[in-house]
């Protein structure tokens, strides 16, 4: 029997000579650095290099396959595709998103970077949704001088940690999923990211981290670095953790709140008007018209599994009606209150939350999105929408109607009809990026055609 391979850098000259019985010496170039396309999937997927070769692969990149864009989470490639078998990338690295977190003495680093994808003419391919997301932060400085802030704030499940769940929210869960949240907060710190909170959860084994507030297009690469990180974290302790929207139907849903915010030129907050309803400034107040009104487009992004419009119900703390609401959880869009107290500033806080997404969306299209339907809002000077307060779910029809209370899309495929009849996705998102998203959209939807949900929600939960 082969002894255990324990990590072990040497000088950048070593050689490998393994025999059975001995430990082997690994040199130091030999790390691996992957370079990671986060995708329309919403998992990050790619290749690694040596480190000894990281500056010249800086450069060039890796290959990649466009048709690679359309890998269903399930299995199976989505037919048709724009691509099939033709066409060839490069996946060129953003050295801005480079982690390297070192926390296992018998394991190397966990060392990465998030990847553009070029054409081979090292123009931007137009199927990329880091690009698009580019784009759309572009478009929205060039027409309102405004920047968007955001964070991802997501939850997860924690399997293989405790014999059985302990009570909700406690001390208890928090101690016995160490060192899960201090190794979180410190490859956080090694990521470059700040840990806002950790925290066990409502549900079974469920915990919540968020991070600080980043420029737009670094808060969606931090969301892709920090399901990452977790999962790592907890695969080294023998544990899985789990993104998955729903682990079984009746369980608490995992979600993922998309906190966004305006500043200025300047820097300085753009969200709040104490003036205006809900201290919201008519900026924000039309962007969060326009996220609305393309709302089945954003869904099918943000909640991109079938199983996921199991969570987007009524009374189940995620998003239960189609409205913006001051607090009320319930609500698609939700103005966080602020704290009154120790000198906080309510402009500075103000924000806007969407609660629809979950952790199987792409945080680069959702955002992109997001930012696309936001901007339509402004541009096309749109009232804001009524901001809701209290519980809505006792209000009369006529009522609902006044306060302009629609209702979420009921499943994926209304979603998908959404977003490929949506005016704003026909017009700013490009067609093979759009038609590549639908078919895989649709492929999973015929895949789990036959499965249960108890069956789609075990299988979501194996692959998130």
């Amino acid at each position: 029997m082969t002894a255990a391979r324990s990590w072990r850098p040497a000088c950048e000259d070593a050689h490998v000579l393994a025999s059975p019985g001995a430990e082997s010496t690994v040199a130091e170039g030999d790390e691996l650095v992957a370079f990671l396309y986060a995708d329309l999937s919403g998992l990050n997927r790619g290749r690694a290099v040596p480190l000894r070769n990281l500056e010249r692969s800086l450069r060039t990149g890796v290959g990649w396959v466009p048709a690679d864009q359309a890998i269903t989470v399930l299995g199976p490639l989505a037919e048709p595709n724009p691509w099939g078998s033709l066409g060839d990338l490069r996946l060129v690295p953003d050295p801005e998103t480079r982690t390297r977190v070192d926390l296992w003495p018998d394991l190397p680093p966990l060392h990465f970077m998030l990847c553009d994808a070029l054409d081979l003419d090292g123009e931007p391919w137009d199927a990329c949704p880091r690009f698009l997301l580019r784009g759309a932060l572009e478009r929205l400085e060039r027409e309102t001088g405004l920047r968007l802030w955001a964070a991802f704030e997501h939850e997860f499940v924690l399997q293989g940690h405790s014999p059985a769940p302990p009570p909700a929210f406690s001390m208890e869960a928090l101690r016995l999923a160490e060192p899960m949240g201090t190794q979180v907060a410190a490859a956080l710190r090694l990521a470059g990211l700040h840990l806002e909170n950790f925290l066990p959860e409502y549900g079974d084994d469920q915990f919540e981290v968020t991070v600080a507030p980043r420029t737009a297009l670094a808060a969606a690469d931090a969301a892709s670095i920090v399901r990452e990180l977790v999962r790592e974290i907890a695969r080294r302790r023998g544990w899985r953790a789990s993104f998955a929207p729903l682990m079984r139907p009746d369980g608490s849903g995992n979600g993922v709140h998309v906190h966004m915010s305006f500043r200025d030129a300047d820097g300085a907050p753009a969200t709040h008007d104490h003036e205006r309803p809900g201290g919201l400034s008519l900026v924000a107040g039309r962007f969060a018209a326009g996220v609305l009104a393309h709302l089945p487009a954003i869904c099918a992004a943000g909640a991109p599994t079938p199983v996921s419009y199991l969570r987007l119900v009524p009374h189940r703390w995620s998003a239960g009606a189609a409205c913006l609401a001051a607090g009320n959880r319930e609500a698609v869009l939700r103005i966080p209150t602020p704290t009154a107290f120790g000198g906080a500033d309510p402009a500075a806080q103000a924000r806007l939350e969407l609660r629809a997404a979950d952790g199987a969306c792409s945080p680069h299209l959702l955002l992109a999105l997001v930012v696309l339907a936001g901007l339509a809002g402004i541009r096309e000077r749109l009232e804001p929408p009524p901001v809701v307060i209290g519980d809505f779910y006792s209000l009369p029809e006529d009522e609902l109607r006044r306060l302009a209370i629609g209702r979420m899309p009921g499943s994926l495929a209304e979603a998908v009809d959404g977003f490929e009849t949506d005016a704003v996705v026909q017009t700013a998102v490009p067609r093979d990026l759009r038609d590549a998203y639908a078919a895989m959209k649709r492929t999973e939807i015929a895949l789990l055609e036959a499965s249960s949900d108890e069956e789609g929600c075990a299988r979501y939960a194996r692959i998130y």
